[in-house]
């Protein structure tokens, strides 16, 4: 497996956790103390961060750090976007299309050679 492979696989899991870990007490800690969700979120960006700071140190062997870093945040909107349909169960907009149309534009100028 490319190494380009291995860091976008860990980075798409790191991206679950991260996206639970941000966005998922919204949904099943919303009556309980903020503090209470704060502590959850960080148990659960914990297990982010496991994964996340490999994927990073694999990535960059042979990603520049520009590189990775666009390649993060359309990993982010790509789970993200789904995580809100389904998971939160928010309308699907028009404007997240228009997001992917940006950020394929930042890949493209990030990863020209």
């Amino acid at each position: 497996m490319s190494v380009t492979l291995q860091a976008v696989c860990l980075l798409v899991l790191s991206n679950f956790f991260m996206t639970f870990a941000w966005y998922g007490h919204l949904k099943n800690l919303h009556d309980k103390k903020w503090y209470v969700a704060a502590i959850a979120s960080w148990g659960i960006a914990l297990f982010e961060y496991l994964i996340q700071v490999p994927a990073n140190r694999i990535g960059f062997t042979s990603l520049s750090l520009a590189q990775l870093k666009i390649l993060q945040e359309v990993i982010t909107l790509s789970v993200f976007v789904p995580f809100s349909i389904y998971y939160m169960h928010q309308p699907v907009k028009q404007d997240y299309f228009y997001a992917m149309l940006c950020m394929l534009g930042a890949v493209y100028f990030i990863f020209r050679t």
